[in-house]
């Protein structure tokens, strides 16, 4: 669908190009399976978000505005102008009537991010702005119009009120174990959360070498003439196969603390999703209304999160997700896998694992199987 029509839909401002525009979408036309699952449930709890907007007074919510307010720039047709044009451009494009605040934080570390329970609230960082180029910077407003578009801003800042929660509780060790499971929980959420915002960053910005671009430069800095897009996703292709269960089970414990995904990672799957049939569609016009929101099955959503998961195993290179599946297809020898996975542990082969009986292993299932496929 084109924005020919250069409509202002009331918003006095268009995009500063021409570039797609998507009234009414829903969105679950651009979340994470795991994502959507998990919104859509909670949207069908009756008050839910009413409770947790009654939790405003015990949150840190009017004294994060207040500091916004008091010690960041605001946003607007004076300030940060072309910021402003972005932000407005990204309320037309994903069709959000009420434009939400959005300020400049002085802080050389590259961040933004989308918080408020009654009123999201948008904070990028000078260190962000200094860094990206405008189409960049474009799919991260983008990104975080989409946070705001799905009301990942109200789970987000229970997960902040939660996490400093946990450190005030820490000398308490039930208390901590039972906030730190929750915590735990709700970062797996807001990491899937992320690849959502991504994808709608690519929907406003529309350029996906541009948005996978901004997260090279978000890792490596602006050295753009130093770096390359496509060796960077290289990267990411290498970390997911590299190594063995030692390194698998060490790049589960490296994310479980994360609230983002690694930037080679988030870069792979924005590459896959624009690559998909998915994203060609809602291009073409055709996505979910907010209109067909409250029609929205929580059961299907669960099954299609399912199914993305199966798949995302039974696909995986990695070697436990590859293990995972031997295991729920029947393989034989995994007890020698795992042991050859784990092999560089003992530093020596086990006198289980070679050839008896004076044979050279020819004729041993194990022994003709292909290195590092299990």
């Amino acid at each position: 669908m084109s924005d020919d029509s250069r409509e202002n839909n009331g918003s006095g401002s268009v995009p500063s190009r021409q570039r797609r525009r998507f009234p009414g979408i829903s969105s679950r036309a651009y979340e994470h399976p795991a994502d959507r699952s998990a919104l859509v449930a909670l949207r069908k709890l009756s008050g839910f978000d009413t409770a947790f907007k009654a939790l405003s007074g015990l949150l840190p919510e009017r004294s994060l505005r207040l500091l916004f307010l008091s010690d960041s720039v605001r946003v607007s047709d004076r300030q940060f102008a072309h910021l402003n044009d972005m932000l407005r451009d990204a309320c037309h494009i994903l069709d959000l009537e009420k434009v939400p605040p959005m300020y400049v934080n002085q802080d050389p570390q590259p961040n933004a991010m989308c918080i408020g329970l009654d009123e999201p609230i948008i904070v990028v960082t000078t260190g962000l702005v200094e860094l990206l180029d405008e189409e960049e910077m474009r799919a991260v407003v983008g990104h975080e119009v989409g946070h705001a578009l799905s009301g990942h801003a109200v789970y987000r800042t229970i997960l902040l009120f939660l996490t400093n929660l946990a450190v005030r509780v820490a000398w308490i060790p039930l208390g901590t174990i039972a906030i730190m499971a929750i915590v735990t929980a709700l970062r797996e959420w807001f990491r899937k959360s992320e690849l959502s915002a991504d994808r709608a960053g690519l929907l406003v910005g529309q350029d996906p070498r541009a948005s996978m671009r901004g997260l090279m430069k978000i890792a490596g800095g602006n050295h753009l003439h130093e770096m390359n897009v496509d060796a960077f996703l290289e990267q990411a292709d290498e970390y997911e196969a590299g190594g063995d269960l030692r390194d698998s089970v060490l790049k589960i414990l490296n994310v479980l603390p994360r609230t983002h995904p690694f930037t080679t990672v988030r870069a792979a799957e924005l590459r896959k999703w624009a690559q998909s049939r998915d994203y060609q569609r809602i291009m073409d016009g055709h996505y979910p209304r907010r209109s067909e929101d409250k029609d929205a099955s929580v059961s299907d959503s669960f099954r299609e999160s399912a199914a993305h998961y199966t798949s995302s195993v039974k696909n995986s290179k990695d070697p436990l997700m590859k293990l995972v599946t031997d295991i729920a297809g029947g393989a034989g020898d995994l007890g020698g896998r795992v042991r050859r996975g784990f092999g560089g542990f003992t530093g020596s082969t086990s006198t289980d694992d070679r050839p008896r009986n004076g044979s050279d292993g020819d004729d041993s299932p194990s022994d003709t199987e292909a290195p590092g496929k299990g």
